[in-house]
């Protein structure tokens, strides 16, 4: 298999066309935050007055490509480098993502197939400060997928 978004080669471009399909869109505000603790990328933005956070894994990305790519002595470099390689190549490609979805997510609402509501709520920030996918998940009010424990998560 191969994956997605492997040759990405700008998270700046990516993150420059998300500012504009937002700003057209009618957003108020548009940025973006690196978390190097967790390896992500947080797009946030406002559009009418509801904040909207979208946060993506560059670990969850390069932990992919890892599994398809494996390392081994015959790769030339040592185990950490192909791995932190593997993680800034992530952090590309989840620009790229964010910017398809967005893409997309946008198209959906400005064509008529979904409301604002419907294609980003889970991603709304609520008054807790927490996402709307992050509360439901706290209050456990949806059952776990088929042949997963309440603890997964």
């Amino acid at each position: 298999m191969q994956i997605p978004y492997a040759n990405a080669r700008s998270g700046q471009n990516a993150r420059a066309e998300i500012q504009r399909m937002l700003a057209a869109f009618g957003c108020e505000s548009v940025g973006f935050m690196d978390n190097y603790e967790d390896r992500s990328v947080l797009l946030a933005f406002r559009h009418r007055g509801r904040p909207v956070q979208l946060r993506a894994s560059a670990a969850g990305w390069a932990s992919l490509w890892l599994k398809q790519n494996p390392w081994s002595r015959r790769r030339g470099k040592p185990q950490k480098d192909y791995e932190r390689m593997a993680l800034e190549q992530g952090l590309l490609a989840v620009n790229s993502i964010l910017r398809d979805w967005v893409k997309g997510q946008i198209t959906a609402v400005e064509c008529g197939v979904m409301s604002f509501d419907a294609a980003f709520m889970p991603f709304m920030v609520t008054d807790s400060g927490e996402t709307v996918i992050e509360r439901i998940r706290s209050l456990k009010l949806l059952p776990p997928p088929s042949g997963e424990s309440n603890a997964a998560g």
